[in-house]
């Protein structure tokens, strides 16, 4: 295995993008499993432009070695190894942003308020050390196991005080995360990252971002000259989202009020997007409406307490009396109205629901067992439900739960063998699949499938969570299969078919089967030696 600077051994590959591969890697030297990130410079690129491609590496390590926060991914070396940069950083266990988003889908506002929270407060960080992010987007926040979300690759980040290593007319960081200002050419500051932490808590709860269109150039029309879509799914996050994406900087959220206002949601609670006033009508416990009461009326709603008059009462007491009466009349009614719909309700969640109600698909009453009657055919009418004695369902139990989720990621523990064949398992490549599940208990039925589709691997087999217990548990798998005389190149993931159908990523590997010559002996293809005759 590759080993760079003589001290980080090369593993296997966590992730590859168009600025490079990460790698897990082993700190020989502190014994201990880090990331190390390798640039891979297009093939044809001009030899000034690869020195810009390393320079613009190293910034990105000076560039996050100048922040210290638990929200921010943390650099430990740069090495430099065949004339180039290896950033070595903290190994974060855990899945991207976007990887969650795809799959399982917007999230509910909380969440992606924690999230937000928690990568906002990475941004002040970086602000503060005189850093700018310039390519926040859900692929560069990893949410980890530990529950914090962590922001990372700092690769094209602007460093207060250094020298620009980019081209004059360079498109930096992704069009449909890009601000106004910054598709616009003018100088960004931190109103820019925090413009691309809205499209981000946009893309979060409404999966999707707002101004992407089929070509880049489009897209950066529409960020620059249209309105974002309003939230559809964004709740209480909606005031946060229209904060930080107005148009002009200087209008935008301060970071201070964007971070107060995510915890507050996430919290539980919503944010003040204007000045606080009392509002009678606001949202509150109330059933039904309830006339408003004339002047001088007494309300039936909680009203703060009045000094009782000590003069006689006035001459409007009897249309005092009549409105409260008319208030508690309605509100009764009300009441009673929502009794009987609950026992509607109950009544036919009994009927659909019992297996011994006899009610079948269509609708129609039907006996699902001979009825007992003494000198008279037996009653259909689906009008009398059927006893049961277990509890009876309410509107509330019998809400659906929510959908399960499963995500699952794999890695390389051996990604390749070059020896003799079969493989033996201690050597041959083996992989690890990492099983994360919304909630227990569940019970995950998955398989290993290889592109060729060539395996060593078994059938479908279960993963079972329990009640209470842990939701990551992790599978592991070595292939023995090879091909004779030659060079096997294949991919592998895991395929999960319940409780919901997903997949892993690919990850490559490589068998190759040399051929060994014995002393005085042959050779066969499998590189086995025969023995003479």
């Amino acid at each position: 295995m590759t080993v760079i600077a003589g001290r980080y051994r090369l593993l296997d590959v966590l992730g590859e993008g168009g600025m490079g591969t990460v790698w897990r890697a082993r700190d020989e030297a502190l014994g201990r499993d880090v990331a190390v990130k390798e640039v891979r410079a297009p093939a044809g690129l001009a030899a000034t432009d690869v020195r810009r491609l390393y320079a613009r590496l190293e910034r990105e390590a000076w560039a996050a070695a100048r922040i210290t926060h638990r929200n921010v991914v943390t650099v430990y070396d740069v090495a430099t190894d065949d004339d180039r940069p290896w950033i070595v950083m903290e190994l974060i266990p855990g899945l991207t942003l976007s990887e969650v988003l795809d799959a399982e889908g917007p999230m509910p506002p909380r969440r992606a308020a924690l999230i937000g929270a928690d990568v906002l407060a990475a941004l002040r960080a970086a602000h503060e050390a005189g850093v700018l992010h310039r390519d926040v987007k859900p692929a560069n926040v990893l949410l980890a196991n530990d529950g914090r979300a962590v922001l990372t690759d700092f690769g094209i980040a602007a460093v207060e005080g250094a020298s620009p290593l980019t081209m004059t007319g360079e498109l930096v960081g992704s069009p449909e995360f890009l601000a106004p200002e910054r598709a616009l050419g003018r100088t960004p500051g931190p109103p820019s990252d925090l413009w691309s932490l809205g499209v981000l808590l946009y893309a979060a709860v409404e999966g999707d971002s707002p101004f992407r269109q089929n070509t880049p150039l489009s897209t950066l029309r529409a960020v620059v000259d249209e309105e974002f879509p309003p939230p559809r799914r964004a709740g209480p996050l909606a005031p946060v989202i229209e904060g930080l994406l107005r148009k002009e900087p200087i209008e935008r959220l301060s970071a201070a009020e964007a971070e107060e206002r995510l915890r507050q949601v996430a919290a539980g609670g919503a944010p003040l997007s204007g000045p606080v006033r009392a509002d009678p009508h606001g949202p509150g416990p109330v059933v039904l409406p309830i006339p408003e009461p004339g002047p001088g009326a007494t309300s039936p709603l909680p009203v703060s307490p009045l000094p009782l008059p000590s003069f006689p009462p006035p001459p409007h007491e009897d249309r005092r009396q009549r409105t409260e009466r008319r208030a508690v009349t309605v509100l009764a009614t009300g009441v009673v109205l929502l009794l009987l719909a609950v026992a509607v309700l109950t009544y036919a969640l009994l009927r659909d629901e019992d297996p011994g109600s006899g009610t079948a698909p269509g609708g129609g009453a039907t006996s699902s067992a001979p009825a007992t009657s003494t000198g008279g055919a037996p009653s259909s009418s689906p009008a009398t439900p059927t006893t049961t004695s277990g509890p009876v369902p309410t509107a509330t139990g019998s809400r659906p739960p929510p959908a399960p989720t499963v995500l699952v990621y794999v890695r390389a523990v051996r990604g390749s063998y070059s020896g003799a064949c079969p493989p033996p398992a201690s050597a041959a490549p083996a992989f690890a699949a990492t099983l994360t599940v919304g909630r227990t208990p569940a019970s995950v039925e998955y398989r290993w499938v290889t592109e060729s589709g060539e395996s060593t691997a078994g059938g479908w087999q279960t993963m079972e969570f329990a009640a209470g217990g842990p939701k990551e548990k992790r599978a592991d798998h070595t292939e023995l299969t090879y091909r004779a005389g030659e060079t096997r190149r294949d991919r592998i993931r895991v395929e999960v078919r319940a409780p919901v159908e997903t997949h892993s990523n690919w990850v490559g590997f490589s068998v190759t089967c040399e051929q060994a010559t014995p002393t005085g002996g042959a050779t066969s293809p499998s590189g086995s030696p025969t023995p003479r005759p």
